[in-house]
């Protein structure tokens, strides 16, 4: 039986969950109230720390699902979401609009990925 690793593990949830190979990210979130472009890159910042600490890299992702809390940002956040992927190695990827945890929040992401 394979072990299963928990990362930043709080109370309600842990922020990355490795078992049998593969990586499983909460959702990332960024500082409340800032510009898409900044909030994503925020996300996306996260996103490397915690694969780094789960020994990967955004190569090695498999799946994203990104939440906009207004379609209408998909552009500025694929601005930047286009910068930040490794090239040849895109994931498959959902992009939809959902009301997030705070008003404030207008981007979060979720990723699975393989260790390296």
């Amino acid at each position: 039986m394979s072990d299963i690793t928990r990362l930043d593990t709080g109370p309600r949830m842990s922020q990355a969950v490795v078992h049998n190979g593969t990586i499983w990210l909460a959702g990332q979130v960024a500082e409340p109230g800032k510009s898409v472009t900044e909030q994503t890159r925020g996300v996306l910042a996260q996103i490397d720390a915690l694969l780094a600490k789960c020994g990967s890299d955004k190569s090695r992702i498999l799946q994203a699902t990104i939440w906009l809390a207004s379609m209408d940002d998909f552009a500025e956040m694929n601005a930047v979401w286009d910068g930040w992927v490794a090239p040849g190695n895109a994931p498959a990827r959902a992009t939809g609009e959902s009301r997030l945890a705070t008003p404030d929040y207008k981007v979060e992401i979720i990723i699975v990925a393989a260790v390296d």
